[in-house]
């Protein structure tokens, strides 16, 4: 293994010991680029991602929600040229924030991973929102002075109720409708979670199951609890036929959730693979 590799995985593995709001987004997705793109230059694309935080608190310090949209849309895709990619929205390198960084084209968690820490740098609350297949940025003002929903794949473009209530109905089909739970906040973890998600799932629809398997064990070394991840872990595993490798994850995951039905269906495919490996 070449020694990037191994130097990202223990940066990753560091990562993961640490409290949820002490997680550097940038510099943790920078650790999972370089597994995915060992021989780029990840230490150029932390320099062009300190750029933007330059940048931005170069700039008199907006104190409403709306002013810091104006600003950071203004430093990112206008000055420096982030754009969504919907011409190849399935490239891999749209989800590999060192390829981001040189492309300016990426996925919405990617473009939006970089709202997150400019606007964290600059000392702005700001949060990732689990929107039903399209994330979405919130950002706050200075105390209590508004909030605003923002697309960072559409530029920064401010989301109102009405365009939510278009964006909903874009993803779900015309009968969908805003509801409770969909500007849910989710935690820097789950945010970096989200991008390497996106590498897991095309891999999967590529067959390219060891790859897969690969990415979810990184994704593991920054959140060892999280039990899907073993269980998908685990059923990877098998079908590359490593039994043993696929009991122990499946081991792990009933631990995490020992009570659920999931758990249960779990204890059911451990026998099975048990009987396979005797």
């Amino acid at each position: 293994m070449p020694n990037g590799i191994a130097e990202a995985r223990d940066a990753i593995k560091a990562a993961g010991r640490l409290p949820d709001d002490e997680l550097d987004l940038a510099a943790v997705a920078l650790q999972f680029a370089r597994i995915d793109a060992p021989g780029a230059d990840w230490r150029a694309a932390e320099e062009r991602i300190s750029e933007l935080v330059r940048a931005a608190l170069s700039q008199e310090v907006p104190r409403d929600a709306e002013a810091r949209r104006a600003l950071l849309a203004h430093v990112i895709h206008d000055e420096a040229g982030y754009a969504g990619d919907a011409e190849s929205y399935d490239d891999l390198r749209n989800a590999n924030l060192i390829r981001v960084t040189e492309r300016r084209r990426g996925l919405p968690v990617a473009i939006g991973l970089l709202w997150l820490h400019v606007a964290q740098a600059a000392g702005w609350p700001a949060r990732g929102l689990d929107f039903p297949g399209h994330f979405l940025i919130a950002l706050d003002g200075a105390q209590k002075a508004g909030s605003v929903v923002v697309d960072p794949f559409s530029g920064g473009t401010p989301l109102p109720a009405p365009a939510l209530r278009a964006l909903i109905k874009r993803v779900e089909g015309p009968s969908a409708e805003l509801r409770p739970g969909m500007l849910a906040p989710m935690s820097r973890r789950a945010v970096l979670l989200r991008l390497q998600t996106n590498i897991r799932l095309r891999r999967l629809r590529d067959e390219d199951v060891e790859g897969a398997l690969a990415c979810t064990g990184d994704m593991l070394r920054l959140a060892p609890d999280a039990a899907p991840l073993w269980r998908e872990a685990a059923v990877m595993n098998a079908r590359l036929g490593h039994l043993g490798a696929a009991i122990e994850g499946m081991e792990r995951f009933v631990a995490l959730i020992p009570e659920s039905e999931a758990a249960s269906r779990g204890r059911d495919m451990i026998e099975e693979w048990r009987a396979r490996l005797n």
